[in-house]
């Protein structure tokens, strides 16, 4: 079935990525397709090329093996010279959802930042999840010698837990509990859902049904 309310070229698209989202590509493809309901100018290869470009910049720094060089000159490349940072201004604007326009803006929410981190640092053979924690998306850094918990969000800020329970505590207004279950990975589905979620929320405050409707048309595909 056609979709009623998603422009048909970005719901396609879309629809071709979430039949096997287990791949960082596959995830940066859904991104892109989502944007392409919204905007007019979206190539798939422009964000591929973007993110190549940035991680090529990171990899010609790099000497010897070391991770913690790798990590330092990553964040020097995206955060100190890049800016990526986040979007404080307007923050509800939906352009910081599209990750097309967070590669060329350099502004975005966390969830967006968190996905520009992944699919650079992946490209660099760094292992990075999604950490979905309530109210504020986080990455985590995977290493032999254990983890780092990362926010793109404020200039690749690394974490302790109880630092990463308190930002959940500013952004909610509420007390969280100490519970691990708040700080474990999520899926590729998962990730794209509440990206969803995310852009149906403003659309529905906007009051732009159509687009929120859009939205959860796209949604379908990853969680009926």
């Amino acid at each position: 079935m056609p979709p009623r309310y998603c422009r048909r070229a970005a719901y396609e698209r879309f629809a071709e990525h979430a039949e096997a989202l287990d791949t960082t590509a596959a995830l940066v493809g859904a991104a892109t397709a989502l944007s392409m309901h919204a905007l007019d100018d979206v190539h798939a290869g422009v964000v591929e090329e973007r993110i190549e470009a940035l991680a090529a910049s990171v990899r010609q720094r790099v000497h010897g093996g070391s991770r913690s060089a790798l990590m330092a000159h990553l964040h020097a490349v995206l955060f100190d010279e890049e800016g990526f940072a986040g979007n404080r201004v307007d923050y509800y604007d939906p352009e910081n959802s599209y990750l097309p326009r967070v590669l060329s803006t350099r502004r975005g929410i966390p969830i967006s930042l968190a996905l520009v981190y992944k699919a650079v640092a992946e490209e660099l053979e760094l292992k990075v999840h999604g950490i979905g924690a309530p109210g504020h998306f986080l990455v985590r850094v995977e290493d032999t010698d254990g983890s780092l918990l990362v926010d793109p969000f404020h200039g690749g800020r690394v974490l302790t837990r109880e630092e990463a329970f308190r930002l959940m505590e500013g952004t909610l207004g509420a007390a969280v509990p100490r519970s691990a279950n708040l700080l474990q990975p999520v899926s590729h589905a998962e990730w794209i859902a509440r990206m969803l979620r995310n852009l149906e929320a403003i659309h529905t405050k906007r009051a732009q049904p159509r687009d929120a409707a859009a939205m959860q048309e796209l949604r379908m595909l990853v969680a009926p």
